[in-house]
């Protein structure tokens, strides 16, 4: 009895006992969908947070101000450092040349001002901030009506203004065209040129709805009225997904042009801070690692249930066919090929059940993820293969005791079965 007989005989057995083989399978499905969806559901909201968290700065690096603690560490007085200026910015933003970037200087203005049009105002929480040309893409932020800034407003700090959507909805009319339209903050008067597409936003801030954008120069101008210089801060953003070693090639350039800028002595510390922004993507693969702990301990839990079930009705098989068995021993089949017919069966049923839970698992994973955040479509090979690997152990583990048995049955004493 070879190989192909056995298989033969084990879809003719499963055939035999068609309901009982589905609802085993079925059983089996189950486990496979809920290992497969959970996991592909949480690789389709990790790739699309991960797209959001690149154009929200996932690759850019910031250069600030440093803080300045004050006391003393390691038993050395720390040194308090100089604002970043404005000019020193700038003179960085024409010296830096690294392929493939972009440079912003930005500064928040206020996060409790207070904006009018006519008879309207907002409450005094609206979030104005002072940014150039690559503001937008630097935050992720789209113009849903109008533009951004050109290049005279840039220069020459014309009085202009973006709005988020928020803002909008409340100073004016439902379809009502905010463009070329004046608002006022501060006592200064701004022609609005764009309004940002709604993002929504968690907490009280408001987030992008609920703020406005000033060209750099024309927020440059809000100093005296806020009675202090604006903390300027400036992002180099990296175009696309940039490896980690391109990424630090360009961090030090930019420290060695700073330090030149900044006049810093050999041998002593940055005056300023230049760090990397990845605490969010840190944060997110720590808790999607936690998500594919959890679905893989939902999965095995339903799978280890599947399996007993599996055996069981293995072991009940070959109960009712122990005289089959006897007559197989009799005409000359090997305690392997029993053994070896039985974990066909175990496997195939098996293999049934993960085929279909798969193809679940992908529909409601994929599901879950385009519902939760609009995520495309994804087939993670990786978690598939896991799954069939899975399903393969789970029909060898709970056969194996079954083939055993009916491996070691007497020949003799099978024949006398009833």
């Amino acid at each position: 009895m070879n190989l192909t007989e056995n298989f033969r005989e084990g879809i003719k057995s499963i055939r035999a006992n068609m309901l009982r083989s589905v609802l085993t399978a079925l059983i089996i499905a189950i486990g496979i969908m809920a290992l497969v969806g959970v996991l592909t559901a949480v690789e389709g909201v990790k790739s699309s947070v991960t797209e959001e968290l690149s154009s929200l700065g996932a690759n850019t690096f910031d250069i600030s101000s440093r803080s300045n603690r004050g006391g003393s560490r390691e038993g050395r007085t720390e040194k308090n450092y100089e604002r970043v200026t404005y000019r020193e910015f700038t003179e960085f933003k024409e010296r830096y040349d690294f392929p493939g970037t972009q440079t912003c200087i930005y500064a928040g203005v206020s996060g409790n001002a207070e904006i009018k049009r006519l008879s309207k105002k907002t409450n005094p929480n609206i979030n104005v901030q002072g940014g150039d040309g690559v503001y937008l893409d630097m935050e992720g932020l789209t113009i849903a009506q109008g533009r951004n800034f050109s290049n005279t407003e840039l220069q020459y700090g014309v009085n202009v203004a973006i709005l988020g959507s928020e803002i909008k909805s409340i100073l004016f009319e439902p379809g009502e065209d905010p463009i070329n339209q004046t608002i006022s903050a501060y006592g200064n008067r701004y022609k609005v040129v764009g309004v940002l597409e709604e993002k929504g936003a968690f907490g009280p801030g408001g987030g992008a709805d609920r703020m406005i954008i000033l060209p750099i120069e024309a927020a440059r101008k809000l100093e005296s009225r806020r009675g202090s210089p604006l903390n300027y801060q400036l992002s180099v953003l990296m175009a696309g997904t940039t490896p980690p070693l391109q990424m630090e090639y360009a961090m030090e350039e930019a420290r060695g042009i700073f330090r030149i800028i900044r006049q810093d002595p050999l041998g002593e510390e940055d005056s300023f801070e230049i760090e990397r922004q990845e605490s969010l993507s840190e944060s997110l693969e720590e808790v999607t690692g936690y998500l594919r702990i959890g679905g893989f301990v939902i999965g095995f839990i339903t799978l280890l249930g599947a399996s007993v079930g599996l055996m069981n009705i293995m072991l009940v098989s070959v109960t009712e066919r122990t005289r089959e068995i006897g007559m197989r021993k009799a005409v000359g089949a090997t305690s392997h090929k029993i053994r070896q017919q039985f974990l066909i069966e175990a496997l195939v049923v098996c293999l049934m059940g993960g085929a279909v839970g798969i193809i679940l698992g992908l529909m409601v994973g994929n599901l879950v993820a385009v519902a939760a955040l609009k995520a495309s479509f994804s087939v993670p090979l990786t978690w598939i293969i896991m799954g069939l690997v899975v399903c393969l152990s789970v029909g060898l583990i709970a056969g194996f005791l079954p083939a055993r048995k009916a491996a070691r049955m007497d020949p003799i004493e099978a024949l006398r079965h009833e």
